[in-house]
């Protein structure tokens, strides 16, 4: 019994001993790790912040700034925990090692993310928008929000916010109605066939012009762009500046009606044949 009580007091002594020396060789580590943590934490809070400012200050287009903003911040942080690693003894070399080889494995499973990452980056690169800019693509339109590493944000007309990833966008067509000084608004009216139509081009030219937003040069002009037995199809083309495409489009339909029913110009009327057929 004494011997198994002696053993017991042995075993603790030892882990005591141990624990002792382990605490006494990491703790230190771990205190400094953990305090250049901190320290740099706040350091590359201050650069970022500076290097912000800076670019804000700068001609750096707005849809540049966040990216160069991210960037700088991720590398810093990057640089920051490969020297906490160091300071707790982990070789640098053997943990870029595991780094490349965990990086191989995720980006194998985020193929899709690398894809938008780089889509993100040919954006940023050949700028075939700009926030602010109104643009058609993969079915959606609205205006550019924000262009992030990952995803577009844009705000549609009804006011919903839609997030497009980069790799899609980047690799498909993209109707950018905001790079032009004028864009033409095209809509097209019906008038019954038998109606006089430089009568009801003339009227709807005078509405055109009437209508705020629209520019006298390039000035308005109505076409006919076809022909049925019952109508004729008018095409209304006015331009205006890309920002108030969408008003003046809803205020020229509702000035075309007006005129063409203020100049009695009727619109089209099907006619239907009736046929008697006489059984005797």
């Amino acid at each position: 019994m004494e011997n198994t009580v002696s053993d017991v007091s042995n075993l603790a002594n030892v882990a005591l001993t141990k624990g002792t020396d382990l605490a006494v060789t990491y703790a230190p580590k771990i205190l400094g790790a953990l305090v250049v943590w901190i320290i740099g934490k706040f350091i590359i809070g201050k650069i970022v912040k500076l290097a912000g400012k800076s670019v804000d200050k700068s001609k750096i287009d707005s849809t540049l700034a966040p990216f160069i903003k991210n960037m700088i911040r991720y590398v810093l942080l990057t640089l920051l925990a490969l020297s906490v690693v160091g300071i707790l003894g982990v070789e640098t070399t053997s943990f870029a090692a595991i780094i490349a080889a965990a990086g191989l494995a995720v980006g194998m499973g985020l193929q899709g993310s690398l894809g938008n990452f780089a889509g993100g980056v040919l954006l940023l690169i050949f700028r075939p928008f700009s926030v602010g800019d109104v643009i058609k693509a993969q079915g959606y339109e609205g205006q550019v929000e924000e262009i992030l590493l990952f995803v577009t944000r844009l705000k549609t007309l009804d006011n919903r916010t839609i997030f497009i990833p980069n790799g899609p966008l980047a690799g498909g067509p993209i109707e950018n109605y905001s790079k032009e000084e004028w864009r033409r608004v095209d809509m097209d009216f019906k008038v019954g066939a038998g109606q006089d139509v430089d009568q009801a081009r003339k009227a709807m030219v005078q509405a055109l012009n009437g209508v705020n937003g629209v520019t006298s040069s390039p000035a308005a002009t109505v076409a006919v762009t076809g022909l049925t037995e019952y109508a004729t199809q008018l095409q209304a083309r006015p331009f205006c500046k890309p920002a108030d495409y969408y008003n003046v489009w809803v205020d020229c339909q509702e000035a075309v009606k007006k005129a063409l029913v203020a100049n009695n110009i009727q619109g089209p009327v099907p006619s239907q044949n009736l046929y008697m057929h006489n059984s005797k």
